[in-house]
């Protein structure tokens, strides 16, 4: 057999291969004698047909089922003795095949070169400082009062801002097209309501009905409605507010087992700790990749982008799934999404090319119990046994990406434990870094 390795770049590579013409015939023997044996060939015994009659009536067939037979075999064999080791799949292109003739194709496939990853302490990382302003903790009991605030009928006036107006409403275009609804329930203040209607209902008493005519600016987010004057008639049901509770001991209590304001204030600053040290190391391990991602001196192979830009738009279309979102109806301009993702993805792989490297160097391999325990982890997740997690990737051949991530896993502590990190606190009266 013949080949030659061919570099498109750095990382892109075309083989071209020969196989010898008595390969190819021996081959194509081989399988016309497997078609004789099942074919059924009028004037002849099953079995029994020449050879050169089940060549000539499978001629085709023989030929792809040949080359199908000698192809993976000759590009395995040809990266073997050449040292190299594809991303993907080959992309097989310009076959021929004749008998008598030698069979020639040329394979295409993306390659990551072995490269030198740079001095690890050079690297410089930033940790925000995980401390907790009180004003976070405020803030915090602010949005936990918003959410047990509760609404109260109002009796006795008539309608002021900030209340929830029930109404029966009635709507009319002007070309005479209208609809009507009972029981709508209106804020007062949201910005959902058409410009000017919170005003016209300002006064009224529950039982009050009023016409009044909106116009909509040209501008306006709903192109139906923009320019256009609409006619609403408003009944008046009912009045509510939204009422807060104080924020006092009781209010405290009625969350849960604290006793104390001071006590839930206590919780929510150690679980607003406990937020900010996770997106602390969150965003030292982003900053790491960023700065990996920059070592790699090549283009990185553009079938590994894609494949990347294919893995997150499955996730975020798993994303939308779960949320009972049908991805077809989001509105989402897919094409604008996933060219939205190329950078992220390049990024991603590159810094992925770079863990990779060092955990061939530093000879970082995953013991079985290891594995073991990710798989569990991951049953853990998803409500599953681990013997079905491990019988599933194995046959999805994902056992190689459980292998893969806990390479990654060991270069990135790797390097955690080299690389220099000052923390930087967040708060806009310092922003001074202190090395830890």
């Amino acid at each position: 057999m013949k080949a030659d390795l061919i570099d498109v770049n750095e990382t892109r590579k075309n083989l071209r291969v020969e196989i010898p013409s008595d390969v190819v015939d021996a081959q194509i023997d081989r399988v016309a004698r497997d078609y004789s044996r099942k074919a059924r060939i009028p004037g002849f015994r099953p079995g029994k047909a020449p050879a050169r009659v089940i060549k000539q009536r499978f001629k085709d067939q023989i030929l792809h089922d040949v080359a199908h037979e000698l192809i993976p075999r000759a590009v395995d064999d040809a990266m073997r003795e050449r040292g190299v080791e594809p991303v993907d799949t080959p992309d097989i292109r310009d076959v021929t095949v004749e008998e008598g003739r030698a069979l020639t194709f040329t394979a295409s496939f993306d390659t990551v070169p072995a490269f030198e990853p740079g001095d690890y302490a050079t690297i410089s990382l930033r940790r925000p400082s995980p401390q907790v302003e009180e004003a976070a903790v405020d803030e915090a009991l602010r949005r936990l009062r918003e959410r047990a605030g509760r609404h109260e009928p109002i009796e006795g006036r008539g309608v002021i801002d900030g209340d929830t107006v029930t109404l029966d409403l009635e709507r009319r275009t002007a070309k005479g097209e209208g609809d009507s609804h009972q029981n709508v329930n209106i804020d007062l203040g949201s910005t959902a309501n058409p410009p000017g209607f919170d005003e016209q209902l300002l006064g009224l008493e529950p039982g009050a009905t009023k016409t009044f005519s909106i116009h909509y600016p040209p501008d306006y987010a709903i192109s139906e409605l923009a320019g256009s004057d609409v006619s609403y008639t408003a009944y008046v049901k009912h009045l509510k507010r939204r009422v807060l509770p104080d924020l006092d001991d009781e209010f405290a209590k009625d969350l849960g087992e604290f006793e104390t304001l001071s006590a839930l204030r206590a919780r929510v600053r150690e679980d607003l700790a406990h937020e900010a040290r996770h997106a602390a190391e969150r965003d030292v391990r982003g900053e790491l990749m960023k700065q990996l991602a920059a070592r790699v001196p090549f283009e990185v192979p553009a079938s590994l982008v894609e494949r990347e830009i294919d893995r997150r738009l499955e996730d975020f279309t798993r994303r939308l799934m779960d949320q009972h979102v049908d991805p077809r109806q989001a509105g989402i301009d897919w094409d604008a999404f996933r060219e939205s993702q190329r950078e992220p993805a390049r990024e991603g792989v590159a810094s992925a090319i770079v863990l990779d490297e060092i955990a061939r160097r530093e000879h970082f391999d995953p013991t079985d119990e290891e594995v073991e325990q990710e798989i569990a982890r991951h049953a853990e997740r998803t409500g599953r046994t681990p013997v079905a997690v491990r019988a599933a990737l194995e046959k999805e051949g994902g056992l190689s990406r459980v292998y893969a991530g806990l390479r990654r896993d060991k270069s990135i502590d790797f390097l955690m434990a080299r690389v220099t990190i000052a923390e930087v606190s967040t708060s806009p009266r310092s922003s001074s870094p202190t090395q830890s």
